[in-house]
């Protein structure tokens, strides 16, 4: 198969995947960003193709599909790759920003979903400020702020009340 084949069905699995994201069809996504992966790694590595963004861009999705069906560690996971593609580029206001805030938001969201509030608490923060500095167009903006604001507000109550692990009050020190 010739590369420029590859690079095209790699691209038509990634869309697959974003539109059954999209709709509801999370075992689909997960299959066809799979698929996506599978398709790009036949790509030779001397041709001029991103294989980490692509497969950032792929575990994006990926860990939002992975979130939906509850499978949480699988879904940290892809979000950790997407994120260490994401970290490294830097650029919120290019185009990849959107999926760059949209791992950061999964993680959150896988976090959460594996017992660790503080950290999806942390995460949840994170993606608030990156809306916020996010100059170029984002769909439905809004709604995810608003959504990750409903988070910071429910876990901020959880996660204040506890004490970390061998706390002690400063009045037990001297009994």
């Amino acid at each position: 198969m010739k590369p420029l084949v590859q690079v095209g069905q790699a691209y038509m699995a990634l869309s697959e995947g974003e539109e059954n994201l999209r709709n509801g069809r999370f075992e689909e996504a997960a299959a066809s960003y799979n698929r996506a992966m599978t398709v790009s790694r036949t790509i030779p590595e001397d041709e001029a193709y991103d294989h980490q963004g692509f497969d950032a861009l792929c575990h994006t999705g990926l860990s939002g599909a992975m979130v939906s069906l509850g499978h949480f560690k699988e879904a940290l996971a892809s979000a950790d790759i997407a994120m260490h593609y994401f970290n490294r580029r830097g650029e919120l206001n290019q185009d990849e920003g959107k999926h760059w805030i949209n791992a950061v938001h999964y993680r959150a969201a896988a976090l959460d979903g594996t017992g660790r509030p503080e950290e999806a608490l942390k995460a949840y923060r994170m993606v608030s400020e990156m809306i916020a500095e996010r100059k170029a167009e984002m769909p439905d903006k809004e709604e995810l702020l608003r959504i990750v604001e409903q988070h910071i507000s429910s876990l901020s109550g959880s996660v204040s009340d506890k004490k970390p692990a061998g706390y002690k009050a400063w009045w037990e020190f001297w009994s």
